[in-house]
């Protein structure tokens, strides 16, 4: 039926014409914004996905910046401490100095002194956007938490993870309870062993057989063989071969452990003549025996038959920061030297600390620099538009366009045909 009413070839076309025209405008738009998943009614759980993961990327901005602040704080604390370790070093050889005879040690304390000094300046220093982690006051130094990780859970939940970094081992001044200020016990280990004769009657080490030999043993090491024999009396400076005072007793101990390359113990005569074996490690004295044709107890050389173990005494209490040399004793300094070399040893611990959290820190930053990546893809592959595809269907949406027109254009003019119909 042909109607001037009812175009059905008018309205198909359109109809067609409007669906090309809002797929075209579909496709405008994805070019135009450069996303298939722009709004929530183009397909809402993609949106909502999206929207979800770049609010977490953004957060997950603040997770760099706040690892960015931690290592430079961490970075100042390292630096310092790694001075630090320098300045020790200093201390250590000016004491090793002052154990000489003849040096003048005030002066070398007024050196210490200007050094204990930097230490404090160093200390004080190490401060990066207000916050110092080696000059604490604190009873107990907190544990400093630098913001490492941010993780939504399946319930979608959101959790923030953090590296922690306690400072109580790395503080260097800290009321008495730092690196530099905290009171260091060194001990002194005493070998109490027999007593000699020598006051009373000389011990003539007469025949060159004629050997006295015992083994040291320091901090737990192999034992060495300490050995006296008229060599030994002639090293030590004695006039002939016989031992005659307790003096001369004390430099025959300390040449024959020179001779046995043990370092470090004092040999001590009382005036009862009690034997004694001083140090600052820990030791042992076993194997005491006698050889030669005189036959020269060991007994009346202060030593036994039985094996002694040095006891610890704890003689020298004191801190990095308050080490005075002027009015001391050798032995005082050599323990010195021993509290300086343990301060060494925490600071060298306390840095190695430090640079764990360094390492893991670069390592979080590159990790988090990448997830940030990979989820920006994610989201990409989600919400993005094709763009050689849009072109192309643009292409095809606009010839679509053009013909969807010509259709109507036709099926418009096709009325007018029917006024053929009514003309003579």
């Amino acid at each position: 039926m042909t109607s001037i009413i009812t175009n059905v070839a008018a309205m198909t076309a359109l109809q067609t014409l409007q669906h090309t025209n809002a797929m075209l405008e579909e496709t405008q738009n994805r070019i135009s914004t450069g996303y298939r998943v722009s709004e929530a009614k183009d397909n809402a759980a993609y949106w909502s996905i999206a929207t979800t993961m770049r609010s977490d990327n953004s957060a997950m901005s603040a997770v760099v910046d706040s690892l960015g602040i931690g290592a430079a704080i961490v970075d100042t604390g390292y630096t310092a401490l790694s001075s630090a370790k320098d300045v020790l070093s200093e201390i250590k050889a000016k004491l090793t100095t002052a154990t000489s005879d003849g040096v003048d040690r005030s002066k070398i304390q007024a050196e210490i002194d200007a050094l204990q000094d930097q230490l404090k300046t160093i200390s004080d220093s190490a401060s990066f956007s207000g916050q110092n982690w080696l000059s604490n006051t604190d009873a107990v130094a907190p544990v400093k938490q630098i913001i490492s990780s941010l993780s939504r859970g399946a319930d979608g939940t959101l959790s923030v993870g953090s590296i922690s970094v306690d400072t109580n081992g790395i503080r260097m001044y800290a009321a008495g309870a730092g690196l530099m200020d905290s009171v260091i016990d060194i001990d002194q280990f005493d070998g109490a062993l027999g007593t000699a004769t020598v006051e009373t009657t000389a011990i003539d080490f007469a025949n060159t057989d004629d050997k006295i030999s015992f083994s040291v043993s320091q901090n737990g090491n192999a034992a060495r063989t300490v050995e006296i024999t008229q060599t030994t009396l002639a090293a030590a400076g004695l006039s002939d071969t016989t031992i005659r005072s307790s003096a001369d007793l004390k430099l025959v101990y300390e040449q024959a452990l020179s001779d046995a390359g043990i370092t470090g113990i004092d040999v001590s005569i009382g005036a009862a003549g009690e034997l004694s074996f001083k140090s600052l490690e820990s030791f042992s004295v076993t194997n005491a025996a006698t050889a030669g044709t005189s036959a020269i107890a060991i007994t009346d050389m202060g030593l036994v038959a039985t094996d002694t173990t040095a006891a610890p005494g704890g003689a020298f209490s004191v801190s990095v920061d308050a080490i005075n040399i002027t009015s001391v004793d050798s032995d005082e300094i050599q323990a010195y030297i021993k509290v300086v070399d343990e301060a060494l040893s925490n600071v060298t611990s306390a840095a190695a600390s430090l640079g764990a959290v360094q390492n893991r820190i670069d390592l979080q930053q590159e990790f988090v620099s990448k997830l940030m990546d990979t989820i920006d893809q994610g989201v990409g592959t989600l919400v993005d538009a094709d763009m050689t595809e849009e072109s192309t269907r643009l292409k095809a949406l606009q010839t679509q366009q053009q013909l969807g027109v010509q259709a109507l254009s036709i099926a418009n003019s096709s009325s007018q045909a029917i006024m053929q119909l009514f003309q003579n």
